[in-house]
């Protein structure tokens, strides 16, 4: 498998599981970049960066960890990054003299690396202390939306875990944010209401289609 299928698979593997990066009603600490250079990440490897489940914004390949003194711990799974190559092609020209006439052409070449998040890292206290803060917001769930979901019939499990917000199917599992990133109450209660009408969306799908069985169906 090519780079750009592998990037095409990667984007509608996340876009299927409802993982939408760009729309963030909660706090970060900036758009994905790397820890040594400081230089943010572009084009597609901010959606690939930012899919991911960590909060940190902050990557390294696994030779900067260890120049830096630390180490990626064992197991953790690095993340593709996409760059362009720009190899100088020369080619002959068949109606020049093939001795002494070439022509030169650039060709772009889509090449790609492997990072880790900061949060797979083990890192000198130096290197950690000198990484930006991420803001934090404290406030109380709001009470009717926690009795929405309370009186959910079978609800799906939520987690608390990254800097994602997204419905999975394949779990019934909703991922969310933790609670102190959420700017306000009402932003964190539209996200949790956002996904939970995922929910239901997905099982009226799969009632309409058979793939859900009803309550006659399990008896």
């Amino acid at each position: 498998m090519d780079v750009y299928a592998i990037v095409n698979e990667k984007i509608i593997n996340l876009l299927e599981a409802g993982v939408v990066p760009w729309r963030r009603p909660w706090t970060s600490a900036g758009l994905p970049r790397n820890l040594v250079s400081k230089k943010p990440y572009r084009g597609v490897n901010v959606f690939l960066l930012s899919a991911s489940k960590y909060v940190s914004p902050f990557w390294l390949t696994l030779r900067q960890a260890n120049e830096l003194g630390g180490h990626v711990r064992k197991g953790e799974e690095s993340t593709m990054v996409v760059y362009w190559k720009v190899d100088n092609v020369t080619q002959r020209d068949e109606d020049l003299d093939p001795e002494t006439e070439k022509k030169t052409r650039r060709r772009f070449l889509l090449r790609f690396y492997r990072v880790f998040n900061l949060e797979q890292c083990d890192l000198p206290p130096a290197v950690i202390d000198k990484s930006p803060r991420i803001e934090t917001h404290q406030h109380d769930p709001i009470e009717a939306v926690e009795k929405i979901i309370a009186g959910m019939p079978n609800p799906p499990e939520i987690i608390r875990a990254g800097s994602q917000a997204f419905y999975s199917p394949l779990t019934d599992r909703v991922t969310l944010p933790p609670r102190e990133l959420f700017i306000s109450a009402e932003s964190e209660s539209a996200t949790i209401l956002h996904e939970i009408g995922t929910v239901a969306s997905v099982l009226v799908w799969g009632f309409k289609y058979g793939l859900v069985p009803d309550q006659d169906d399990t008896s």
